[in-house]
């Protein structure tokens, strides 16, 4: 590459009509969308366009990469926001130059973690990225250091799931930010530092959400025969999901409920009509729930947390003072438990 001046910066505001218009004109695949966290690149070269880039939110699932990390389930779906996809990168068509490639991802990963910081709040660990093998070879990110870390499945995120069919099965490239990024990625715990939201986000498996059901079943259903159109222990298995994953309140489990699709639909037994999943309303619930017998609900919880407990890695100690709660010498009662980070199941408590 010629010696030239060369730099690499965010994009501005007013900029961005044309940032997407040179993306659509040039790009095999096109212009892209804003896709959650996203920030867009222009390196310039003397005062002219030379390369655009876009890096957006992470790929939901990819095995290669999630085998690579080594983070387990619900790690994964709390520290996404740590990893960013670079979307598209294009050099435009008058600014092929040798080397040119390797050293505008070289000047991204410098600034990318600051960059981050100062427009989402929390800086991020690892980039990824994806190579149509049928195309190009990857070569400017194996020039640039960047690790082959194995292929997708072919598999492609749809409205409402994944597609049956596969599809071209792409490389999967990453590129830690820091020396300790998949250590850091992997850990029990993290520091909050990186923390990417006020509550921890939680997420079920295909397989937690059928066995909840299960464990519902031979509890007693109290409700009048015209209040059963869905069964009791598909509405305890719903609201119980949303709570594991973080909801408080009949209506945030209602809402969680409505955004499940219809293969998570299917995985709760919701009843199925004209060919798709029915969910209880938020009044359906509130009455379930009410009438419930707690003691039977309780059993039926510790036994899948039970089941379940086995992925907990770590315990969190914490204390509550009871409202209202006196005991015989006029204190109020104080409750210490021992809960699992991943399960959420508490292990025992101490008055």
């Amino acid at each position: 590459m010629p010696n030239i001046s060369l730099h690499v910066r965010t994009l501005h505001a007013t900029e961005e009509n044309r940032f997407r218009h040179l993306m659509q004109t040039h790009h095999y695949l096109g212009a892209l969308p804003e896709i959650g966290n996203t920030l867009w690149y222009v390196a310039i070269i003397e005062d002219e366009w030379a390369a655009l880039l876009s890096f957006s939110a992470a790929a939901l699932k990819c095995s290669a990469r999630d085998a690579w990390i080594g983070w387990g389930y619900r790690h994964q779906y709390d520290r996404l926001n740590l990893v960013a996809n670079n979307s598209r990168f294009l050099i435009l068509p008058e600014h092929h130059h040798k080397n040119l490639a390797s050293q505008i991802l070289s000047q991204c990963r410098r600034r990318i973690q600051q960059d981050w910081i100062v427009h989402f709040g929390f800086p991020l660990l690892l980039l990824e990225t994806f190579v149509d093998p049928d195309l190009y070879h990857g070569t400017i990110y194996r020039a640039s250091n960047w690790i082959l870390v194995g292929s997708t499945k072919g598999y492609r995120r749809i409205r409402g799931g994944y597609s049956e069919k596969t599809h071209s099965q792409k490389l999967v490239f990453v590129q830690p930010l820091q020396r300790n990024a998949k250590a850091l990625l992997s850990r029990p715990l993290l520091n909050e530092y990186y923390l990417t939201g006020g509550k921890r986000r939680m997420k079920l498996t295909a397989d937690q959400m059928l066995s909840l059901h299960d464990f519902f079943k031979e509890i007693e259903d109290c409700r009048r025969a015209q209040g059963k159109k869905h069964q009791l222990s598909t509405i305890l298995a719903l609201s119980a999901g949303a709570i594991l994953c973080g909801m408080s309140g009949y209506k945030d489990i209602s809402i969680w409920i409505k955004e499940l699709g219809q293969k998570a639909r299917s995985r709760f037994r919701c009843r199925k009509r004209n060919g798709r999943y029915e969910i209880p309303s938020l009044a359906v619930i509130r009455r379930a729930l009410v009438q419930v017998n707690p003691e039977q609900l309780d059993r039926a919880l510790n036994a899948w947390n039970a089941q379940y407990a086995c992925v907990d890695e770590s315990l969190a100690i914490d204390g509550k003072t009871m409202c209202h709660a006196i005991d015989e010498k006029g204190r109020q009662t104080h409750i210490m438990s021992a809960i699992g980070h991943e399960s959420g199941r508490c292990y025992t408590q101490k008055k």
